[in-house]
């Protein structure tokens, strides 16, 4: 069993025994470097708690609200969920509709940390905002 916290009693989730070193071990310094500039400025917006999963690394306040997809050579690839399609944007690449879902899916890609502009932190405090 394990010690995972969820919002609702007896919620179906799969266990996972991935770290989050797991996901960093091999990676480029500057990968790294990405990661942790990220990682920093949402502890500037609240209360984190960052959730590896079989196949990417969550960010969760009672709720996930964004997710890292990829760790490349000299990149992350992040993608924050919406209840509507945020389409007046310089920062996302793509915007997907959830099948089956009120969801849409704002993806963003990090090469630098300056890339976490003003735009950009604020779609992270109305990620954040979803998962209280």
């Amino acid at each position: 069993m394990c010690n995972r916290q969820f919002v609702k009693s007896n919620q179906q989730h799969s266990c996972n025994d991935k770290t989050l070193a797991d996901f960093l071990k091999g990676k480029s310094q500057h990968t790294i470097s990405l990661f942790w500039h990220f990682t920093q400025c949402y502890e500037q917006i609240g209360n984190i708690a960052i959730q590896p999963t079989k196949t990417m690394i969550a960010f969760a306040a009672k709720k996930r609200f964004a997710y890292i997809t990829r760790l490349g050579k000299d990149f992350i690839d992040i993608v924050l969920p919406f209840k509507e399609p945020y389409n007046d944007n310089l920062c996302f690449h793509k915007i997907a509709k959830v099948p089956g879902q009120q969801q849409f899916n704002h993806h963003f890609r990090m090469q630098q940390t300056d890339d976490v502009n003003e735009e950009v932190q604020h779609f992270m405090k109305l990620a954040y905002e979803s998962g209280l």
